[in-house]
């Protein structure tokens, strides 16, 4: 009897510790192995793993598209049609135009006239425009990247504002790690006025251990049929040819570098390879606008300057200077929107001792060597 009673027992004791054992595995491994019924009460580190894989997932860099910017020009050149018409094969993968071939119009055959430098050229655009129109190739000063009057910027952002440094004052527009431009201010503070007048006169384009100067030249009297333009690669002066190709070039042991004119006189565009475009106009301060601005300028100085616009080939997500911050993917511009001259501020941060210095408080280009260039006979004193 005491027998049956103790294999009752112990049969009672198997039934419960099976019972147990069941409800545990029902309710999930809660060591972490397993994912459980999906009631919600299992999981344990098994699950935390999984979320940390998660988490790096969403860490993955993901690969940025190309901007519209760039895409435009992402294109290979091909031989021109037997009408002279020129075509381009455009590459840009993110675009609707990938793999399709533009033509120039009839109206404007080529890229770049030879002669008549006033006609339109050509632009390709391969980016989700797909087309090809006619453009004069000359400074926007409406459009992104420009800079004009007194001193008026356009940001990569699009949006509008006024620098106006200092006159006499040198201020990195641009710098980035491959390359750093400068530019030169001249200016005149009428009787009564807390604030210069500036114009940008003078640009320094510096990259490796090379150095580009666009300058306007300090004229009495504006005559637009007389170059008032000066150009200088690495301190020697160069000439800038009128008839033929119009253009001056140069390699160095990475890029090259072209200088074109995009007019008769007073009216170039920069190209240097695999960093940036400029299209630059030298004009000066008509007597209607020194009247209407009241400028007070004398009558002995045209006060020429340079009207510029950019555009960089491929800027990093860090570059910095009074216009290159506005080309950073994060950038969030301060100004005041909604005013008639809505005000960057930023001189302290972007100030250099010279035209050819590479050093402000936040500048980032370095060279490998400093430069020994000069500014002498390039820059006005006033």
């Amino acid at each position: 009897m005491a027998t049956k009673k103790w294999s009752i027992l112990v049969a009672l004791v198997i039934l419960l510790i099976s019972m147990e054992a069941a409800i545990a595995q029902g309710q999930g491994n809660g060591n972490g192995n397993g994912n459980g019924n999906g009631n919600g009460k299992g999981n344990g580190k098994g699950n935390d793993k999984d979320k940390g894989k998660d988490k790096e997932k969403k860490k993955e860099k993901v690969p940025k598209k190309k901007s519209p910017k760039e895409e435009s020009s992402n294109s290979e050149k091909l031989p021109a049609l037997e009408s002279g018409q020129e075509r381009a094969f455009c590459k840009a993968p993110t675009s609707s135009c990938h793999f399709k071939t533009l033509v120039c119009p009839s109206e404007c055959k080529t890229r770049k006239p030879k002669k008549n430098k006033k006609q339109k050229g050509c632009f390709i655009d391969c980016s989700s425009k797909c087309e090809a129109t006619c453009k004069f190739r000359r400074a926007n000063c409406d459009g992104y990247g420009s800079l004009c009057y007194d001193p008026r910027f356009v940001g990569g952002d699009g949006v509008m504002f006024y620098f106006h440094g200092a006159k006499g004052g040198n201020f990195a527009i641009v710098s980035d790690d491959e390359f750093q431009i400068n530019a030169h201010f001249i200016g005149t503070r009428p009787q009564g006025r807390t604030r210069d007048y500036t114009w940008v006169q003078a640009l320094a384009v510096m990259f490796d251990v090379h150095t580009l100067v666009i300058a306007a030249n300090r004229v009495n009297q504006w005559n637009e049929s007389v170059d008032s333009l000066t150009v200088k690669w690495d301190g020697e002066s160069v000439t800038i040819p009128i008839d033929g190709e119009a253009e001056w070039k140069t390699n160095t042991d990475e890029r090259e570098v072209v200088v074109e004119r995009t007019d008769d006189t007073n009216s170039v565009r920069v190209t240097i390879s695999g960093l940036l475009e400029m299209d630059i106009r030298v004009r000066p301060i008509g007597e209607k606008e020194n009247k209407a601005h009241n400028y007070q300028l004398p009558s002995d100085d045209a006060f020429a300057h340079l009207e510029t616009q950019f555009k960089f080939k491929k800027p990093t997500d860090f570059i910095e200077g009074v216009l290159g911050q506005t080309y950073r993917p994060s950038y969030v511009s301060p100004v005041k929107r909604g005013v008639a001259m809505p005000m960057m501020g930023g001189e302290d941060k972007y100030q250099t001792t010279s035209l050819f210095s590479t050093s402000c408080k936040l500048c980032r280009f370095q060279r490998p060597s400093e430069d020994s260039s000069t500014s002498q006979g390039l820059i006005a004193q006033y």
